[in-house]
């Protein structure tokens, strides 16, 4: 069975390298919601207000806006009108036309981080490299979605692509949480993770070409999976 860790648990996110900006309280807050969004603490169909978000979070209310206005913007959370805060559905039939989008930007911005990314940055690749591994020795789903969070992230900025980071940002969220509540019916987590930590390998590594095979590699069992949800709906 997969080996949970509360949000509030012994793993912790990384401490910023020096010269690192300092996070801010916005993105603190967009991380917080989109965590718990994409791991079910908010579930599909909740309705729940600023305050309550502010209050989950311990972050005022001005962060906590700012963070929705993305967060809705990436379709995770649909903003009513004098009602609240719905958190989106899912349709998984979406999911698949998303994949075929994904697919494609996602390669290019894979490709362009193993071309581009500095000395730092594949420093930090060949770290989430290791960290996948034994994630997906531990079978740790959330130690996972957290480190994929963060190698979504430096593979945007590695890529020095603004276009494909603004397209791959309005799916990286709804990818995350179809296949965090997904997997253990139809997906295997030891396997992602290792997928996961293939790619970030070949970008530490610099090599595009390889870096585009095992992004095909992971999006073949995204696919295959997603498509078997299709079937056994």
């Amino acid at each position: 069975m997969p080996k949970h860790t509360s949000a509030g648990g012994a793993r912790m996110t990384r401490a910023a390298a020096p010269g690192e900006p300092r996070t801010t309280l916005k993105e603190q807050a967009y991380r917080q919601i989109e965590e718990a969004i994409v791991t079910l603490k908010l579930a599909p169909g909740a309705v729940v207000s600023e305050q309550a978000m502010s209050e989950m979070t311990g972050i005022g209310r001005t962060p906590i806006r700012e963070a929705i206005q993305r967060l809705a913007q990436e379709r995770l959370i649909v903003v009513l009108p004098q009602r609240g805060l719905l958190i989106a559905e899912m349709d998984v039939r979406k999911q698949l036309r998303l994949l075929e989008t994904r697919r494609e930007v996602e390669r290019l911005t894979c490709r362009s981080a193993a071309r581009r990314a500095t000395d730092a940055e594949r420093q930090r690749f060949a770290e989430l490299a290791t960290e996948f591994e034994a994630e997906a020795t531990a079978d740790d789903d959330e130690a996972f979605m957290r480190s994929d969070r963060e190698f979504n992230e430096l593979c945007l900025v590695a890529a020095r692509n603004e276009f494909a980071e603004g397209a791959m940002r309005l799916m990286h969220g709804l990818s995350r949480r179809f296949w965090y509540v997904h997997y253990k019916q139809a997906a295997d987590l030891p396997q992602t993770a290792r997928r996961h930590a293939a790619i970030a390998r070949a970008i530490a590594q610099g090599d595009a070409n390889a870096a585009g095979e095992a992004l095909d590699r992971l999006l073949d069992d995204i696919e295959a999976f997603t498509r078997s949800t299709v079937l056994s709906g």
